[in-house]
């Protein structure tokens, strides 16, 4: 498919995030660029941030609890 040349003004942190986050993943940031934008336009993010609030919500005791025994005083146990 024939590549086609954009361009886009973005603050320098934003930038940056880009750029790390394509070399993470072993990409050029065009093609990190396509993947957020196919994955946004498929509905895939959306479905993903859905199901996360959703494990969360269902689960939001769990981390309540490692919370509450992470800040409770030296020596203090939580049941």
């Amino acid at each position: 498919m024939a590549k086609t040349q954009l361009g886009a003004r973005v603050d320098q942190d934003i930038a940056e995030l880009a750029r790390k986050r394509a070399a993470d993943l072993g990409l050029s940031i065009g093609d990190y660029l396509a993947r957020l934008v196919q994955d946004d336009a498929s509905g895939l993010r959306a479905r993903s941030v859905e199901a996360a609030a959703r494990f969360l919500a269902d689960h939001q005791s769990v981390f309540d609890d490692a919370e509450d025994a992470r800040q409770a005083p030296e020596g203090v146990r939580v049941a």
